[in-house]
């Protein structure tokens, strides 16, 4: 039908125009901040278009969710403004009709949301922590980079080397900064290497010196060493911990039914059916006056989205706090938006013929001859 047609083709420009744009804008923004963690050494800086990658796989659905909310709205708008939906309404053509276009076009790619939500986006964030951690458990010596201050792990000490081997393990020229409970530590020392025995692993400093500064008393003790060992305060080899629920594979958060685990179930369902009312309130929220050249219909959608999609992580907090149950989270917040977008349609389609506040006494004016 050419009506279908139409419309589809509409929401489909729309839609790719739409996510190239947010694609871009959220992948620069993803690329600044990961850079940002490498320069802090919270990852190494060889992962960094991996970690990129993780993350940029974990968060399409929102971008998606967003793209097609938008080109509804946008391209719905634009026919409203170039008269196009008076041709259709007077054609005998409702504002429920464009349902079945819009769920046409956009249900593969709400598949695409529900498979990323449910499998992708564990997955992503499972692989991300493991690259940190996996940088994270190697010493503080051997994450530093020659000529630069580097901070370890814990924020009490920092490192400077101006020379390190190949392998890592062993550096000339070391320059350690302390502080401890008793005061402030400066030991440098011309060359240091690491040893692991059993789990432990030590820092070994060789032809050295070591000022301590009390910081009670202001007393300063400054001595030499040709070796001098100290715990490095990581473990090779560190037991598993317990997993987040973000990194949990869904058919796991059904199996331990926690209530950390519901909420974020709670936030993938909700994401996935937020996805799907937002395409209803794209068809209300697109209407506007051809005569007002103004995108107040748009301000308005983008700030509807960002209020629902609140509410979504508001209801995982809820619910991971045990303070609702995911059944209640998901059928009132989705439910309640779902009754809004529908009766915003109605409202649409009868707003033509709705006479409110009409005197009841009022007559037409007779003219005089």
């Amino acid at each position: 039908m050419l009506f279908d047609s139409t419309v589809r083709k509409e929401l489909a420009r729309g839609f790719g125009a739409t996510l190239v744009v947010i694609l871009t804008i959220v992948l620069t923004m993803f690329l600044i901040k990961t850079v940002g963690q490498a320069a802090s050494g919270v990852v190494a800086p060889q992962d960094v278009v991996l970690l990129l990658g993780y993350v940029a796989l974990g968060h399409p659905p929102n971008m998606l969710a967003l793209s097609l909310f938008i080109a509804i709205v946008v391209g719905l708008g634009r026919m409203y403004r170039d008269s196009e939906m008076v041709i259709w309404f007077a054609s005998g053509v409702s504002l429920r009709r464009f349902t079945r276009p819009v769920l046409r076009t956009c249900w593969p790619v709400l598949l695409v949301i529900g498979l990323l939500l449910l499998f992708v986006w564990p997955w992503g964030n499972r692989s991300s922590q493991e690259l940190r951690d996996r940088y994270q458990q190697r010493s503080d010596l051997s994450r530093i980079t020659p000529g630069v201050f580097q901070v370890s792990a814990d924020g009490r000490r920092i490192f400077f080397v101006e020379r390190e081997s190949a392998d890592g393990i062993n550096a000339r020229h070391v320059f350690i900064l302390a502080n401890q409970a008793r005061g402030e530590t400066v030991t440098s020392a011309r060359a240091g290497r690491l040893e692991t025995r059993g789990e432990d692993r030590y820092l070994v400093l060789e032809r050295g010196q070591s000022n301590v500064v009390e910081s009670r008393a202001g007393d300063r003790v400054q001595s030499s060493f040709e070796s001098y060992r100290v715990l490095a305060s990581e473990q090779a080899a560190r037991s598993a911990q317990t997993q987040a629920p973000k990194v949990m594979r869904s058919i796991d958060l059904l199996r331990q039914p926690t209530p950390r685990n519901q909420g974020e179930l709670t936030w993938r369902l909700g994401l996935l059916l937020g996805a799907a009312n937002l395409l209803l309130l794209g068809i209300g929220l697109a209407s506007t006056n051809p005569r007002r050249a103004s995108n107040w219909n748009l301000l308005f959608a983008l700030l509807t989205f960002i209020v629902y999609f609140n509410l979504i992580n508001l209801s995982q907090a809820w619910v991971g706090n045990g303070r609702m149950s995911m059944g209640a989270a998901l059928g009132g917040v989705h439910g309640t938006v779902f009754l809004l977008a529908m009766g915003l349609i109605w409202w649409r389609e009868h707003a033509s013929v709705m006479r409110w506040w009409k005197p009841s006494g009022a007559s037409a004016p007779q003219s005089r001859t």
